[in-house]
């Protein structure tokens, strides 16, 4: 019985010291693998991927090989994981100003590509007392006193920056949208037909076309697709070849427009009088028009002596007051009601003058008390004038002509 249990227990120590050899073993294995792993990354951060080759591609005709190498920072020998390739290729376009665009790239085991391309002067940004040359990617490659030939020129951005080298850049957010999205367009649609384009006002945009174009743009807004759809409209055979105005309507229409004067409603003819001016040539602003006082001073002097011949018990009208009781009725100052008809509505334009068609009539409501009642009737010229008419009275209270 005693040798049973001496064995039980043996057995349950044996497993106990198997259980504690195995987790030693997994804690070993784990640390050689992480002493590996340190040794590995050691070696190729110090013995390993070091560089023995750099290459330069691409267009680089302003600047030599080792010129570009050497704004990069890069040397032989630098180790390539431990390169910072964004840091290096921006460090070649801030010194290297006609540089446009610089790739890094690791060639593993032991080379490096540099790529670059160069700049192309391809806009004109005005900002009043000078320009900024730039390029298609925006860059600036010169601070002008001058407008360089044969290239866009570009209004009202206003440049944060103006250092050669840097990015054009406005402080407003929207014209910095506009100006990016305008001069990719450019460039992508290889359009050279754009003269100007005016942002000073970035919610009205103004693309001016060396055909004489002019094309309203609106705001910021999908700048691509507008730029194209105006090519498109030019394109066509009803205004290929014309001179007018382009302009967005609503978010995907463009309406062409020979002039930028006043839309004439179908039906209607366009207006040819000449503006009133002044003794000293100005426009007349507002409502005077010292014509129609004139020709209105003298109609009014004629029915103030034809009432007076032709109507003597007539109080005239020269003395009396017109006022507005809002309710389609004029009444004078001798308690007589005018009333009108029509259900148009009656205005005074500061002449003493009262304007509604020509068919509409005025009819006295009033009891006068002699054979004589007045009326109106409108004239060609949207005047009034008192047509005298003798009334017979009836013994009923009627009236008749």
């Amino acid at each position: 019985m005693k040798d049973v249990e001496k064995t039980s227990v043996e057995r349950q120590n044996s497993r106990k010291r198997l259980r504690r050899r195995q987790r030693w073993t997994n804690v070993y294995g784990l640390v050689v693998i992480l002493l590996v792993l340190t040794a590995g990354i050691t070696i190729s951060y110090t013995f390993l991927f070091n560089i023995s080759e750099i290459r330069v591609a691409g267009q680089s005709d302003m600047y030599t090989a080792e010129e570009i190498v050497a704004a990069s920072g890069i040397k032989e020998g630098d180790n390539l994981l431990r390169l910072d390739c964004k840091k290096s290729a921006q460090s070649i376009l801030d010194q290297l100003l006609y540089v446009e665009t610089a790739d890094v790239d690791r060639k593993f085991p032991s080379a490096l590509e540099i790529t670059v391309t160069r700049c192309i002067p391809a806009f004109n940004v005005n900002y009043g007392s000078g320009t900024l040359l730039v390029s298609k990617k925006g860059k600036i490659l010169a601070d002008n006193g001058f407008i360089t030939p044969d290239l866009p020129i570009i209004y009202g951005l206003d440049p944060a920056d103006k250092t050669p080298g840097k990015m054009t850049t406005s402080e407003n957010k929207h014209k910095n949208e506009a100006f990016e999205a305008i001069i990719a367009s450019i460039v992508k649609m290889g359009n050279d037909k754009i003269m100007t384009v005016d942002m000073s006002d970035e919610h009205s945009i103004m693309v001016k076309y060396k055909n004489e174009m002019i094309f309203k743009m609106g705001n910021w807004n999908d700048v691509e697709y507008k730029l194209t759809l105006a090519e498109n409209v030019m394109n066509t055979e009803d205004v290929k070849g014309k001179k007018g105005y382009l302009t967005m309507i609503g978010t995907n229409q463009c309406s062409f427009r020979p002039s930028d004067g006043p839309v004439v409603s179908p039906g209607r003819p366009e207006s040819t009088t000449e503006p009133v001016t002044d003794e000293y040539g100005n426009p007349i602003k507002g409502e005077r028009d010292p014509n129609q006082e004139a020709e209105f001073e003298k109609r009014n002097s004629n029915r103030r002596t034809e009432a007076q011949t032709t109507s003597p018990n007539y109080a005239g009208y020269s003395d009396n007051q017109w006022s507005d009781n809002s309710d389609s009725q004029w009444t004078d100052d001798n308690s007589q009601q005018w009333t009108d008809y029509s259900e148009n509505q009656w205005t005074d334009n500061g002449y003493g003058q009262w304007n509604e068609t020509p068919t509409n009539q005025w009819s006295d409501n009033s009891s006068v008390g002699n054979d004589y009642g007045s009326q109106w009737s409108s004239g060609d010229d949207s005047g009034y004038m008192a047509e005298t008419s003798t009334y017979s009275e009836y013994e009923d209270g009627g009236y008749a002509q």
